[in-house]
């Protein structure tokens, strides 16, 4: 009974092979395996590429000389006797405020003043307003009145007085400048330059000597 042992034997060496073998190319593959790493997937980038902010608005420049404030008052303007030598049924109109966008208001941002009288009759205004605007851009206002309005002698005598008349709407506008002074004034009871020509000559008269 020799030859069947030694077979088995034979068989089972020869399995022990076959498992030896085997179990090398098992770990000569995980070795394969672990030597190559695995690739990691990349994703595009989907962010939008940021905007560029906007350029800052460029300021409005600015005067370098300052208006020169006027002091006055209304009443100073014109006093309570000239207006009611001018027309008896105005008086000084206690809820007046310049217009936005209009001369007048122009002239209180230059820290001028603006005044109105209230006809009692027919509710007409009268403005009229004074101011000493910087010194670089009284020729500007000067250049636009010649531009907008018709010259007016009668105001005064140039160049010490350069006076101009306009009919805006309903309303006469006047505009005088002497030496440093801006004046404006308007109303619907200006329809020709002589209508406002007495209290222009009031206003002039007030103005302090310069």
């Amino acid at each position: 009974m020799v030859e069947p042992t030694r077979n088995r034997f034979a068989g089972l060496a020869r399995a022990a092979a076959v498992v030896v073998v085997v179990a090398g190319t098992i770990a000569l593959s995980a070795c394969a395996g672990a030597g190559k790493p695995t690739p990691t997937a990349t994703h595009a980038s989907t962010t939008a590429p940021s905007t560029a902010p906007s350029a800052a608005p460029t300021p409005t420049p600015t005067p370098s000389d300052p208006p020169t404030p006027v002091t006055l008052t209304c009443d100073q303007i014109v006093t309570a006797d000239q207006i009611y030598a001018y027309n008896p049924n105005f008086g000084a109109d206690p809820g007046y405020a310049p217009a936005s966008g209009s001369l007048e208001a122009t002239i209180a941002g230059y820290k001028g003043v603006a005044c109105g009288w209230l006809n009692q009759t027919s509710n007409d205004v009268i403005e009229i307003a004074v101011a000493k605007p910087p010194a670089s851009e009284l020729d500007g206002l000067k250049n636009t009145a010649v531009t907008n309005s018709q010259p007016v002698p009668t105001y005064g005598v140039p160049p010490q007085v350069e006076g101009y008349f306009a009919m805006r709407g309903a309303k006469g506008e006047v505009q005088i400048f002497t030496g440093t002074y801006w004046v404006v004034a308007n109303s619907p009871a200006f329809q020709e330059p002589g209508d406002a020509a007495p209290l222009m000559q009031n206003v002039l008269d007030n103005l302090p000597k310069q």
